[in-house]
């Protein structure tokens, strides 16, 4: 097997465990249910994954994680907070949309209900959740903000995308993040 298709199958196992684990949570990511969704030989489990289930999942939320946090990087590197924020909900909307909502945020998935299940994902969760919030915090920080209202505005951008999304799906509604703008950017106006 080549390098090139064992990174495919990798990554596919990856991105099946992902979008299991946003619509079903760690509970729902089985080796049997990833195997199926992505379509990988079983074999390919602990080729791919030598730790098993936990493994796989552990590295499909740290893969969610990096694929936000380079999202937040790459829109404050624009240097327009509001247009920042404004990507993060345009993308939730999407993702929302695109699986009827069924899928929320994988992070959040796994630090609701991780903790039996996955021992090591309530270390990685904070990880991740920092991660957006220094991120976040910089690119405030970098737009005038000064640094202790930067972090808590990082703060107050996490919370309210993550409980908009919650609110999406239950109530199978992008409503909850369109308040989430109207709301949010006079709070990014105020550089004091």
């Amino acid at each position: 097997m080549s390098d090139r298709s064992r990174r495919t199958t990798k990554q596919r196992m990856l991105d099946s465990a992902v979008l299991l684990l946003r619509e079903r949570g760690a509970a729902g990511v089985t080796v049997d249910a990833v195997l199926a969704h992505s379509g990988a030989p079983r074999g390919s489990v602990y080729h791919h994954f030598p730790g098993g289930r936990n493994e796989m999942v552990m590295g499909a939320v740290r893969q969610a994680g990096d694929y936000i946090a380079a999202m937040v990087s790459e829109s404050a590197a624009d240097g327009d907070v509001q247009l920042m924020v404004e990507r993060l909900v345009a993308f939730w909307k999407r993702a929302l949309t695109k699986t009827d909502y069924r899928a929320g945020c994988p992070v959040a998935a796994m630090a609701m209900d991780s903790r039996d299940i996955v021992p090591d994902a309530g270390e990685v969760v904070r990880e991740i959740f920092t991660q957006w919030q220094t991120s976040l915090t910089e690119a405030l920080s970098a737009n005038g903000f000064e640094l202790q209202r930067a972090q808590r505005l990082a703060t107050v951008i996490v919370s309210v995308i993550e409980g908009a999304i919650i609110l999406c799906r239950a109530h199978r509604d992008l409503g909850p993040l369109d308040d989430v703008l109207v709301e949010i950017a006079p709070l990014l106006r105020q550089r004091d």
